[in-house]
């Protein structure tokens, strides 16, 4: 294994922006607003995700501060609800379901599988807007007052026993998941009918087979959500007794819709950073990613196996013991496929020609923080350990060490990776080695502890502990401020990038794939003719080939 770079970065002095880029295909307002461009639309998507995601952090950052002390001094404790209620709710449905889908896979699919655009752009367009309006209803939630029900809206807390934007929130979450449910159909339909000639299935980039399988959960899982929120507004206004048993209805019914949706929810927010993870590796190590079918498979199985795994968050709510077994088992089972990707990214590292660029870091961070992630989730699928844990701060850790550890970082990682071909720019590659490092730091340092708080008994969701919980939760508090950096450092290099950063080339990485035979930024319909796909995903002897042939032909 050598860490000596092949990667040659293109020289500020000689190179130069190419021209007729969809960047450059019209600056205004309306050309933007009406664009049916999906790389348009990808940067769009990321805008409105980011500033969801500023609003989010601002509630992490108030509940950190309120946890630096065992008494509650700085909020009201119904104020404290709506902090994580908050929290959790745009997070979840409005920054971590949609960030990677709608912006890495907007931007990338069609460019990946050789096809101008997505099938259908005008839906394209539409779901977008319709995130924009679900986005719309949630800010109307914070801003006249906020929602305290905590981000799963259990019953018969928001049907009966609360008075705050309970409704709003809820069509928020609706009208949002038919953004999810177009761009899922769009997806599908796009990898099935626009591929390239000679782009066949098993020469498809292994983040094709991810957000395949994504697109496939959004489809079947979104419209459970959709119409539970919709049940929940309803028996506010008209008590029509779905869930509430003293109607004849069934709290626990709530339960299951609810997890029936939202964990095959969390494979649409860690199946896209998978996807991500084999194109990086594989680029920094040089190699054809190692059992390229039993990891484009296993994106599939993992999708299969979402839908089986829900009552894993129920063991404490009543269900018989023998359902409890079954969801055990399946829950520990779908570790497997995504164990195989950990074990096969591994391997496609071994012997490799590794290099340390930005990109590769923060993979090297997501493969960690998710393998902790899903070694604590297996804990939890055992009915012992969860029945102790579950109301507790090690779900919190738990959680974040797969959401925010895992899919945050794969996003930082595709960001990085891929923003030389989203702007024709490069950032100043120390400080995205300094930023992968903090936020590395800073994330242990933040959710670590609260295994261990978790574990000795500190319940979520209370804004006053005891005090012998106080030295672990400074650390925590200490570890977020720190994660804050993190997050700041691209978002300043990325914005001075734009301006300063080194011209990129078409191919900084020297990577395989279609994305990286075009010019950057992409032309507006992406290729000036259809390409003819004849090589293998991650063929870099066929890409080592190529460049040689290119240097004679020059010579």
């Amino acid at each position: 294994m050598s860490s000596t770079s092949i990667i040659n970065l293109p020289n500020q002095q000689t190179a130069r922006m190419p021209k007729n880029h969809y960047l450059n295909s019209g600056y205004g307002l309306k050309s933007w607003a009406l664009t049916l461009d999906h790389k348009r639309i990808a940067i769009l998507y990321l805008l409105t995700t980011l500033f969801f995601f500023c609003i989010g952090g601002l509630m992490a950052a108030l509940m950190r501060l309120e946890l630096l002390t065992p008494a509650g001094d700085l909020v009201a404790s119904d104020t404290y609800n709506k902090l994580f209620s908050i929290h959790g709710i745009i997070m979840v449905f409005f920054f971590l379901v949609p960030i990677a889908p709608a912006v890495l896979g907007n931007f990338l699919i069609p460019i990946m599988i050789g096809a101008k655009d997505v099938a259908f752009p005008k839906l394209n367009l539409l779901s977008y807007y319709i995130f924009l309006i679900g986005g719309f209803f949630e800010l109307y939630s914070i801003i006249w007052g906020g929602v305290d029900t905590g981000w799963t809206f259990t019953t018969p807390l928001s049907t009966h026993y609360v008075n705050t934007n309970v409704i709003s929130a809820a069509m928020g979450i609706f009208i949002a998941g038919f953004s999810s449910i177009l761009t899922g159909l769009n997806f599908v339909v796009t990898i099935h009918r626009l591929r390239a000639p000679g782009m066949t299935w098993f020469r498809l980039p292994l983040f094709i087979w991810s957000y395949y399988a994504t697109a496939i959960i959004f489809i079947l899982a979104t419209p459970v959500i959709a119409i539970t929120m919709v049940l929940i507004a309803m028996e506010r206004v008209f008590g029509i007794g779905v869930f509430d048993p003293a109607l004849g209805g069934d709290p626990i019914l709530f339960q299951h819709l609810f997890w029936f949706y939202s964990h095959p929810a969390v494979y649409v927010m860690i199946l896209p950073g998978m996807g991500v993870m084999s194109e990086v590796v594989g680029c920094f190590s040089r190699k054809r990613v190692f059992g390229y079918t039993a990891v484009a498979f296993s994106s599939v199985a993992i999708a299969v196996f979402s839908f089986f795994v829900w009552a894993h968050h129920m063991f404490i709510m009543g269900i018989s013991n023998y359902s409890a077994l079954v969801f055990s088992l399946f829950s520990m089972l779908v570790a497997i496929p995504s164990a195989i990707k950990v074990f096969n990214w591994s391997a496609t590292m071994y012997k490799g020609s590794i290099t340390f660029e930005t990109p590769m870091l923060y993979a090297f961070s997501f493969i960690g923080l998710f393998t902790i992630g899903g070694l604590t989730g297996v804990m939890l699928a055992s009915l012992g350990m969860d029945i102790h844990m579950t109301e507790t701060y090690f779900v919190v850790a738990h959680f974040h060490y797969v959401m925010v550890g895992g899919m945050v970082s794969a996003v930082m990682c595709g960001l990085h990776f891929w923003w030389p071909k989203i702007t024709g720019r490069m950032y100043p590659e120390q400080l995205g080695k300094l930023a992968a490092s903090t936020l590395f730091i800073g994330f242990n340092l933040t959710f670590f502890p609260q295994f261990i708080l978790g574990y000795l008994g500190m319940p979520r969701r209370y804004h006053a502990y005891p005090a012998e919980f106080q030295v672990l939760n400074v650390m925590s508090t200490a570890g977020a401020s720190i994660l804050a950096i993190g997050y700041l450092l691209p978002a300043m290099y990325f914005l001075w990038s734009l301006k300063y950063g080194a011209i990129a080339g078409s191919n900084p990485w020297q990577a395989t794939g279609l994305e990286w035979q075009i010019q950057s930024p992409p032309l507006k319909d992406n290729f000036e003719e259809i390409p003819v796909v004849d090589f293998e995903a991650y063929d870099y002897e066929w890409l080592a080939n190529k460049t040689r042939h290119e240097v004679t032909n020059v010579g």
